[in-house]
């Protein structure tokens, strides 16, 4: 494996930022210096640009197997490498559900054969996310899945969360938690309120989330169990972890970066890009979730990266499929709304996409220092770009963003140290 001596850029993670040299040799990171000359390596310039650790989204769909005409996972890790993401976690709605240890191990396979990008499965906590068995969760974790969810479903009976919780703590497996309240929902394709009544569309109320919400932040401190709350998009919920976690419940969430980008006025043009689960809510959420991420009540910024074929989202709303394909736009989103719009820092910022997330996945990752993996995100602050979501690397291109000004662009990402996505920098090459 070749050297790579990456040059003068500015080294940035949770721990802050400070311009120094970065050497890597076989696979890892060998020096982390403010100069180093290493003969025989091939030198990056990045004087003028970010090296981060590699990005790790907790929470994605990879489609494959069963609806490779969506994505797989070939299309999958290099739109992730596309985004500065290292490590993904891909949820188990696939085809066949990811329940059983087969399944996951094809999973695995599969990733081995791709670019790089490390894959970690999430196993189902119920068999064929049915909501009514429980999954061999030993089972799983010995196969190589990492978390359990039944994520685009809820479990619905709180006796089954339950019983997964208590049969996930002595394994150190998380539990992730779709909180949707389906008798709440059933029908709705919309945020219930003004721009679902002007569009003539069914709405989905806040309570649909935030009941389950509540209801999983009880038992957690019941049981004295984690467990950790996928994709939250309202205040109500941004307040109820918040609470929770003053009182020490074991409790953790994300959220993605279209919940504090864009708000549900989005719909009013029938725009099926900006038809998610849960649906884009208010401007009034949008700003909560931006003081939740702001005081750390949310932990960690995933992707819920959900790509579908476009005859599927060319249906009318209320037919078409929920979900953003959002690797591609991620980090760039994160940057313009959060950091350019000083809600909070660059270093805050990479903790949600890196060390924050893997902390819940019970990894010790996302951090630039000497010994580690070269998982490494070189980016370009300075450079604004439109999105063109024809250019997506995923085949998924179904995105409200599309035609969206952005500051902030990967050039490079590097994968075990493996050049796992590279492109030009818009005044010439990344390398030397």
């Amino acid at each position: 494996m070749e050297k790579i001596l990456i040059k003068g850029g500015t080294v940035t993670d949770g721990a802050g930022e400070r311009v120094c040299d970065l050497l890597i040799e076989g696979g890892r990171i060998a020096k982390l210096q403010s100069s180093i000359e290493q003969s025989g390596a091939r030198v990056i310039d990045a004087r003028g640009l970010h090296v981060f650790p590699g990005f790790f989204d907790i929470h994605c769909h990879l489609r494959e197997p069963g609806f490779e005409y969506k994505e797989d996972i070939q299309s999958g890790t290099l739109a992730a490498a596309a985004g500065g993401f290292t490590s993904i976690c891909c949820m188990p709605n696939t085809s066949p559900v990811t329940d059983n240890k087969v399944v996951v191990r094809y999973i695995l396979s599969r990733a081995a054969e791709c670019c790089g990008v490390n894959v970690y499965p999430i196993a189902a906590v119920t068999k064929g996310q049915g909501g009514t068995e429980l999954t061999p969760f030993a089972s799983l974790k010995a196969a190589g899945a990492v978390a359990l969810s039944d994520d685009g479903l809820p479990v619905a009976s709180a006796s089954m969360m339950r019983l997964a919780m208590e049969y996930a703590k002595p394994l150190a497996l998380p539990i992730i938690s779709h909180c949707e309240d389906m008798s709440l929902a059933e029908g709705g394709c919309a945020n219930e309120g003004a721009s679902a009544t002007a569009a003539g569309l069914k709405g989905i109320s806040r309570a649909s989330e935030e009941i389950m919400v509540a209801r999983d932040i009880i038992l957690s401190q019941t049981l004295n169990a984690p467990v950790h709350i996928a994709h939250i998009s309202t205040r109500g919920s941004a307040h109820l972890v918040r609470e929770a976690k003053s009182r020490g419940v074991k409790v953790t969430c994300e959220t993605c970066p279209h919940y504090f980008s864009i708000d549900d006025r989005a719909i009013t043009e029938y725009d099926t890009g900006a038809k998610v689960n849960p649906p884009l809510r208010t401007e009034d959420d949008v700003l909560a979730i931006k003081l939740a991420i702001a005081d750390g009540t949310i932990d960690a910024i995933a992707t819920d990266h959900a790509p579908h074929s476009e005859e599927e989202k060319a249906q009318e709303f209320a037919l078409a499929p929920n979900g953003i394909s959002g690797f591609e736009t991620a980090f760039a989103l994160s940057y313009t709304n959060l950091v350019q719009g000083n809600v909070i820092g660059l270093s805050k910022l990479i903790h949600l996409l890196t060390a924050g997330p893997a902390r819940i996945m019970n990894m010790e990752t996302g951090m630039l220092r000497e010994g580690a993996p070269a998982d490494i995100a070189v980016a370009d602050l300075s450079e604004r770009w439109t999105v063109d979501p024809q250019k997506f690397l995923s085949r998924g291109k179904n995105t409200p963003f599309g035609g969206a000004q952005l500051q902030g662009r990967i050039l490079l990402t590097l994968a075990g140290g493996k050049t796992v996505y590279q492109r030009q920098r818009s005044s010439g090459s990344v390398s030397e």
